[in-house]
This record gives structure tokens, sequence and C-alpha cells, in this order.
């Protein structure tokens, strides 16, 4: 008899993919051009491709119940492990830290009609409420993750339809930024594209099912849908609001819209960003409690204490996160997971060794644009 497709692994993946990352990239669009952003998503989208297969091949190989540092440490070494463990917790703390800022705002922003509170106030509401998802794991949280692809798409396709008349083709060839802006799309485009993080777990959950073998297709169909998402996005966005492109893309829509679509929009942010925040702290939690040996119950305490901690302390620059953990982070752990790869797959090196020039390239270049 022939297997039904894992939609639910699929929302998984895709809600990691399709994150907060998607406010950010309309704003750069417009700084640099539709025409270098689609050579950053060519060129970007492919890599992403290739390393999220390759993960997933590496996945396939190791033992359950291990996340990134403990593959690294299984494959390339305990001292290559410290290197992925630095880089995978401070990578995902900071983008925790990122989704409670934008979080806040939408939520902040759907509810200014009834409820007047500050912005730290929505944002540490949007984090408890995560926090308790974390805590209650995988299961609960994949049922979450496909209806809440199936709502994504649903409120996506409204902003369109009803915006549509608001839509200008003129905008798109807007054009704001200067010579240091052509650098700035890596970083983001790259934390945008990146699901490796939640390639075990959905590794695991089709394991549960004796269904291993949609591991790849489920990556395929993720990295597609995923793109149709951003460059949907970011047209309708540029579109619609051309040189007055907000930092977090929904803000620039309140002169066009009403308030009740305005609200479905803010509806819209916030189970993007919270969607990809269970996926990223739980994952954050499991290697805690895999990796580091850390009790299940302050693994999670540490993953819900210490973004908030940080939050609290001022870190609120969300875009510089994308661009900190995308351009330096996601670029180190893409060198380790080509590393691996050719450990199981030696043979591959014709494409490997590219593949971490660029990457060595790509943190180079972030750092160029940090310091320009």
């Amino acid at each position: 008899m022939k297997e039904n497709f894992p939609f639910y692994s699929l929302a998984t993946l895709c809600n990691t993919t399709i994150g907060i990352g998607i406010f950010a990239l309309p704003y750069i669009a417009s700084r640099v051009g539709i025409g270098v952003m689609a050579a950053y998503f060519l060129v970007l989208g492919f890599v992403a491709v290739i390393i999220h297969l390759m993960f997933a091949e590496v996945a396939l190989s190791t033992p359950d119940y291990k996340r990134f540092p403990g593959f690294v440490k299984i494959h390339l070494g305990a001292k290559a492990e410290w290197i992925a463990l630095v880089c995978t917790i401070v990578g995902f703390l900071a983008s925790m830290i990122a989704f409670m800022v934008i979080g806040g705002q939408f939520l902040q922003s759907f509810f200014s009609p009834w409820l007047s509170a500050p912005e730290n106030a929505f944002s540490i509401a949007y984090f408890l409420a995560g926090s308790l998802f974390i805590y209650l794991g995988i299961n609960l949280v994949s049922k979450i993750e496909l209806w809440g692809l199936v709502i994504f798409f649903t409120i996506m396709g409204a902003i369109m339809i009803i915006g549509l008349p608001s839509f200008q083709l003129s905008n798109l060839l807007v054009n704001s930024g200067t010579g240091k802006d052509l650098l700035l799309p890596y970083g983001a485009v790259l934390f945008a594209l990146w699901a490796s993080s939640s390639i075990p777990e959905v590794e695991e959950m089709l394991g549960r099912e004796n269904r291993k073998k949609f591991l790849k297709p489920v990556v395929v169909w993720s990295s597609a849908l995923s793109l149709f998402a951003y460059v949907s996005f970011i047209i309708l966005i540029i579109g619609l609001t051309g040189g007055n492109t907000t930092q977090s893309a929904l803000m620039g829509l309140k002169p066009l819209f009403g308030n009740g679509l305005l609200s479905l929009c803010f509806l819209f942010g916030f189970i993007t960003s919270f969607t990809s925040f269970i996926i990223i702290g739980l994952t954050l939690k499991k290697i805690l409690a895999y990796d580091l040996k850390i009790n299940k119950l302050a693994a999670w305490s540490i993953t819900a204490a210490t973004p908030l901690a940080l939050y609290l302390a001022g870190i609120k620059d969300f875009i510089a996160i994308f661009s900190f953990v995308g351009g330096i982070l996601l670029s180190i752990d893409g060198i380790m997971i080509v590393m691996m790869y050719q450990k199981i797959r030696p043979e591959k090196n014709l494409i490997a060794y590219p593949l971490i020039l660029f990457f060595i390239g790509g943190i180079i270049y972030e750092l160029a644009y940090s310091l320009w």
C-alpha cells in the first residue's frame, strides 16, 4: 500500500524555515533592488538546499537523539563539538531574542484597538506562551505547525487579494540604499533560508512512523515552499509600500489598510514567528539535554530564562541579529556540515571543497559589511 506523504513533518521543517526572517527581507530588497535580491536568493537558495540534503544524509547515518553538536562530536571529534556547541547555542539564543522582539511588536499592534500596554509586556507574554509549548514537546507542536502553515498561506493570500488595488509595479524598481548595502542581504537571506536545526527533529518524527525514507523529499519540498513564500512576500510588500518599506515589513502597511486587514496582517506575523520560536527553543532544549546531558527540566529552564534575561538587558536589534547569525554562525555550521558529509561520502569532495570556500568567503564578507 502506498504511504501518505508526511505533511506534519513537512510543516515542521517549513515553519522553521519561514520564520521572522521573512519580515526583514522586503526592507533589504528595497535597499538593494529586486534584481540584486533575486541573485542572492538564486545562489544562497541553491547552497541551502545542498547543505540541507547533506545534513539529512548525515542525520540518517547517525544515531537518533542527537542534535548538531552531537553529530559533530561523532564525525569530527570533541574539539569541533565545542565550536559547534558555542555557535549553536549562541545562534539559537540570539534567534529567540529576535523572535521576542518582532513577535511582541506584532502582538502589541494586533491588540492595540482594545488593549494598551508597553511592547515589552507583549514580548514577555509571547515568550511565556512559547516557553510553555517548548516544555510540552514535539508531538503536540507538530500538529500546531501544520495548522500554522495552513493559516500562514491563507492569510498571505488574503493580503494579496485585498492589497491588489494598491499594488504598483513601479514600486518594484525602488533602490533606496547605498553601495555598502549591496553586502547587506548575505547574512539575512542565509538566516531566512536555513533550516538545518530541525532536520534531526524531523528525522525523529519520521523514525517514530518508520518513514525515514521521506526525509530528503521533505527537505526538497520544504525548500521549494519556503522560497515561494519569500519571493511572493517580498514582491507583495515592495509593490505595496515601495520606498516606504519598513524593517519589519507589516508596519509599513498601516497607511494602506484598514484596521480589520491590519489585524489580520499582525496575526499573520505573530503566527509566523511563534511557530519558529517554538521549534528553535525545543531544539535548544534537546541540545542541552541530549548533547550536554543536562536534566530535561534544567535544560528547559535554561532555554526559557537565558533569552528573557538578554532581552531585558536590552539586546533588541533584530536585523543585526539576523546578519550576525546568518553571516557568521550559520556559515560556520555550513562548513561543519560539509566536513561531516565528507566523512560519510568521501567520494563527494568535488562539491565539498567549493562549498567550504564559499562559507569562508561568506564569513569574510559579513565581517567586511560590519566593519565598513
